[in-house]
């Protein structure tokens, strides 16, 4: 059994010689001590830079200090101990490393505060998640305070709940650890809750963009006509053709003209006439130029609803905020998206230009 560990002494000792012999010009002053019986040795003044936790070990009390200078660092494989040696030496860690000694490099990364190498084990664990190792993972991310890669644990989880609860991973949280299930079981529910909420917004947006439309083309008819309706001084064969939002402006014409012809409407059992009606008196209440507007009854409208204060003016008042916020997040959406097209389209050109054949 001695022969091996002999070998693998020899070999880190030729590890280390590499790294270093381009800027250390003295013997190593420390050794490392691993689980298995492995001695690294190591320079004082490498560790204790990189290390603030190596440093107060290494420049502590004499009474605290063992004699031989040994650091020991158990719990862990020589290997991820003689990789984060490495790390401390030349700031550099390989896919190969966090491949094999992630979780181990991250763990040591904490308790001897190594912010670069926690930083590259956090990265490098986070696109490396499994079904298999995902809860072991979150559960070192919460000991070394790795709130982004806990996140990252969370959304898999949720994401692949049915899988993760068949590993034995979960099955041991359970046992050992029922306040982090109970924890996941709340990221979920509030995870669907916001999905559900960002659904509801959508739909709600999308209703209020509707409405927006249906007043712009409400005054695109009532101002300068359209398919098949117009102002009543505009002759039908004068109209201009389908306009940009003829989807909803044909709607809306076949809406007017059966509101001009219903025989149900006086009685107010009509449904679509009911739909008219609201169409109007929302118009009228986001128009602020009723003295001049060509829309039916739309000064009408507005001087009632001053005179009359009905119970549910609240709510119209609230219903006209949201259609005229939405135009306004749509216009600049749209103002945006174009800025963005048109510079595109401009770097496009010029690096056409400066392309030669």
């Amino acid at each position: 059994m001695e022969e091996p560990l002999r070998a693998t002494t020899i070999s880190c000792d030729l590890h280390l010689t590499t790294l270093t012999k381009q800027t250390v010009f003295y013997e190593p002053d420390f050794e490392i001590l691993t689980s298995d019986g492995l001695r690294i040795p190591v320079h004082a003044a490498i560790l204790g830079s990189a290390s603030p936790v190596l440093e107060n070990i290494i420049e502590g009390p004499h009474k605290h200090r063992r004699s031989e200078k040994v650091i020991p660092i158990l719990g862990v494989p020589s290997g991820a101990v003689s990789s984060f040696v490495g790390f401390l030496y030349t700031s550099r860690c390989t896919e190969e490393q966090i491949e094999k000694y992630g979780i181990h490099l991250l763990a040591l990364s904490h308790v001897y505060l190594v912010s670069q190498l926690k930083q590259r084990c956090t990265k490098g664990l986070s696109g490396r998640l499994t079904i298999e190792n995902v809860v072991d993972v979150l559960q070192l991310a919460r000991l070394c305070d790795a709130p982004d890669l806990s996140l990252k644990c969370m959304k898999f989880i949720a994401s692949r709940f049915k899988a993760v609860e068949k590993t034995e991973g979960w099955k041991f949280m359970q046992d050992h650890d029922p306040w982090l299930e109970l924890q996941i079981l709340q990221f979920m529910d509030e995870a669907e809750l916001r999905r559900k909420r960002s659904r509801r917004h959508r739909e709600e947006q999308s209703l209020y963009l509707q409405l927006s439309e249906a007043m712009e083309c409400l005054e695109h008819i009532c101002t300068e006509g359209c398919t098949s309706v117009g102002p009543y001084d505009m002759e039908p064969t004068k109209c201009r053709g389908p306009c940009s939002k003829f989807g909803t402006c044909q709607g809306l014409q076949l809406l007017i003209r059966h509101f001009g012809t219903c025989k149900r409407r006086a009685s107010g059992g009509c449904l679509r006439c009911k739909r008219m009606w609201q169409l109007l008196r929302l118009h009228s209440l986001m128009c602020d130029q009723s003295d001049s507007c060509r829309v039916p009854l739309c000064r009408q409208l507005k001087l009632r609803a001053q005179v009359e204060k009905k119970s549910d003016d609240t709510r119209w008042r609230l219903l006209v905020r949201k259609v005229v916020s939405a135009r306004t997040i749509s216009s600049l959406s749209l103002h945006k998206r174009k800025r963005m097209e048109e510079s595109q389209r401009t770097m496009s050109d010029h690096g056409m230009r400066n392309f030669k054949l």
